[in-house]
């Protein structure tokens, strides 16, 4: 009997401690870390002071260099862009291999070779290795720079000065850097056409001298080599590379954070979106204690879509497309904290006070358990997962001696990753995150959003789109007593050749193109007669992107091959604009004046068609320079320049095109009047 009892107790016992395993009320305890085991690169110093890791890889028969200079932060002043210049002119030949022998080499090689300021990288096969080794090495020792390459690059980086006016991502990070960092430190100037115009064919090869060298560089080996074989290749071949004189520069502190809360706006009177910014500087390195836990700090608030700046601005409110953050370290001291987003012009300021919400959320609220956990895990699986490729063993034997890490800082990475607490969390959020110093750098129309920022309550400072104290922008610009819509009309009807010119024209056939991406270009045909037909296509690479056709009574819209008729709505509103002249149609009522604007630098009478769309004409000249479009996802603007004559009526042959952060100008080639349409065109 008792035995009989004694066996019912264990056996409760058991299962009692068998219930416990799964209580799942509980939160079970984390494994034991999986050992992490780092291969260790070969290594060695040549004597000219360039430092060499080898990782060896025999699985593909591919080798790759990664040629890194490791200077501190040069400031160039009045020069800025002289860096920039001598980039590109590097590796484009050697002192004894012409530019066009040089690429063609590399190209029958079947390999690679890129340089910058920074340095370089070249790929190739592993039996080609030795050759393109010395190729890498002779374009940085003995480059070929010529006076007439150095005003080819200087045009060009004009050129993309030009193009990145109207860019509100360019706009925003220069402010943000200025403001950041002043505009004598080397991360808070900016390259302007007067700077470029100010470096000399002679500045740009004094620089390469004084900064390009061997004193401060490390060349990374990864793939298929032997590290003897390799070794004696690289003393061969970078042994005659000269030290410099010693370029070790003061590295400039950053400018202080804001004294309190406020807005950096600038007025950018063509924007149909706002550009959101908010940041603070930070001295965070990745030695320090903190490190891992801001990790996962700037992870929860922004790191992707279960941020939450995401849930908030995107999900919960659906102001953008995305909302983000980032916290960098700087081995200088020189990092930022950066939240941002773009919005709707109409929702600027609603974004502002969201976002700074969840800053300080997470400043205030313990993060939820199963949040911290998932944000642990994601950088676990990154961390793991990065292990499988040779260049992120390369990349951390690089770090540890670029920022004086401790020899075992990624062998105990995710112990530290996993070790972060809610409270860790909390502390390193209130210490990098500062809100209450933080620069809302607000890049915006200000005619559409400045009313609503200031009902923020926040204070608004104004800055011009160079990051140059300026007086708050004045939008009422007065109307004359006389003036209505149909005077405005007329003016640009009058303005590109009149009426009479006008109902003499029954078809008009325009084809236009703009660059998608260097060497890629889009094409734009676009046909329109008097009888409510309109065809417009786009193609790239012989492909359709986007065609629309509208015939009478009947339209439809084709993207990406899929093919979708138009509503009645979206046809009356196509109809309406069919006409080679819409104003004419205008005319006829349904459209109204509402005020004068300052857009492209000119004054113009904004008239409202319908309740979405805006089309904005010349107070001067009367011609029509900007049409607006807004819909729930965002704005497309148009703007018209460069009118030219043909068949006696003026037409715009720069048509520019933004969607979003992009712009495209399409330069007309070809414009016919009343020839090249016909009613199949419309089918």
């Amino acid at each position: 009997m008792k035995t009989k009892f004694a066996a019912c107790i264990v056996l409760f016992l058991m299962t009692a401690g068998v219930t416990a395993q799964i209580d799942r009320s509980k939160q079970p305890k984390a494994g034991p870390e999986p050992q992490i085991s780092l291969e260790v690169p070969g290594e060695f110093e040549l004597k000219n002071g360039l430092k060499v890791l080898v990782v060896e890889n025999h699985k593909l028969p591919r080798v790759s260099y990664s040629l890194r200079i490791d200077n501190k932060p040069i400031a160039t002043g009045k020069k800025a862009g002289v860096e920039s210049i001598l980039g590109s002119m590097l590796g484009n030949g050697t002192t004894s291999i012409s530019k066009d022998e040089f690429n063609e080499e590399i190209d029958f090689l079947g390999a690679s070779l890129n340089f910058g300021f920074s340095g370089g990288f070249a790929s190739s096969l592993s039996k080609y290795s030795n050759r393109i080794l010395e190729l890498m090495a002779d374009a940085a020792i003995n480059p070929l720079l010529t006076e007439e390459e150095f005003e080819k690059e200087k045009v060009k980086l004009i050129e993309s000065l030009k193009q990145n006016e109207k860019s509100i991502d360019a706009i925003s990070g220069r402010v943000r850097n200025a403001l950041a960092y002043g505009t004598n430190h080397a991360y808070g100037e900016y390259t302007t056409e007067e700077t470029i115009h100010n470096v000399t064919y002679g500045d740009a090869v004094a620089f390469y001298e004084k900064y390009f060298n061997p004193n401060n560089t490390y060349l990374v080996v990864i793939g298929d080599v032997d590290f003897k074989k390799v070794k004696k290749q690289i003393k061969k071949h970078f042994g005659e590379w000269k030290k410099s004189v010693d370029v070790s520069t003061t590295v400039s502190p950053a400018a202080p954070n804001a004294q309190y809360t406020q807005i950096n706006f600038v007025d950018f009177p063509t924007a149909t979106q706002s550009s959101i910014s908010i940041t603070n500087n930070v001295d965070l390195k990745m030695n320090d204690e903190d490190y891992h836990a801001a990790l996962i700090t700037n992870n929860i608030l922004g790191g992707g879509g279960e941020g939450y700046l995401f849930k908030n601005l995107r999900e919960a409110h659906g102001y953008t497309y995305g909302a983000y953050s980032s916290l960098g370290a700087s081995r200088y001291g020189l990092g930022r904290f950066n939240a941002s987003a773009k919005v709707r012009n109409m929702v600027t300021d609603s974004a502002v006070v969201e976002a700074l919400k969840e800053i300080n959320r997470i400043k205030t609220e313990p993060v939820d358990p199963q949040t911290l956990r998932d944000a642990k895990a994601k950088y676990v699986g990154r961390f793991i997962m990065g292990l499988e490729r040779p260049q992120t063993v390369a990349n951390y034997a690089l770090n540890i001696k670029q920022q004086n890490l401790p020899k075992d800082f990624y062998t105990t990475y995710l112990q530290k990753i996993n070790n972060v607490s809610a409270e860790d969390v909390k502390r390193v959020a209130n210490k990098y995150m500062k809100s209450e110093n933080a620069r809302v750098v607000v890049i915006g129309k200000g005619s559409e959003v400045l009313e609503n920022l200031e009902k923020t309550g926040i204070p608004i400072k104004y800055y011009d789109t160079y990051a140059n104290a300026v007086e708050k922008p004045s939008y009422d610009i007065p109307m004359p007593a006389d003036m209505n819509v149909i005077k405005v009309l007329n003016a640009y009807i009058n303005a590109i050749g009149g009426k009479e010119k006008l109902d003499a024209v029954n078809s008009v056939f325009i084809t236009a193109e703009a660059e998608l991406q260097p060497g890629v270009m889009m094409n734009l045909s676009m046909k329109k007669t008097v009888k409510n037909q309109a065809f417009q296509e786009i193609t790239a690479m012989g492909q359709s992107i986007m065609k629309s056709v509208v015939d009478g009574e009947a339209g439809y819209m084709v993207m990406q091959g899929q093919r979708k008729d138009l509503s009645n709505d979206e046809l009356k509103e196509a109809q309406a604009e069919s006409s080679p002249f819409p104003e004419v149609n205008y005319l006829n009522g349904g459209v109204t004046l509402e005020k004068i604007e300052k857009i492209e630098g000119e004054n113009a009478y904004k008239i409202n068609v319908g309740d979405d769309t805006s089309i904005y004409y010349s107070v001067e000249t009367g011609l029509k320079i900007m049409e607006v479009k807004s819909a729930p996802t965002g704005s497309v603007s148009t703007s018209y320049s460069e009118y030219q004559e043909v068949s006696g009526v003026k037409f715009p042959f720069k048509i520019g095109q933004s969607f979003g952060p992009r712009k495209f100008d399409f330069i007309v080639k070809e414009i016919k009047v009343n020839e090249g349409v016909a009613d199949v065109d419309f089918d």
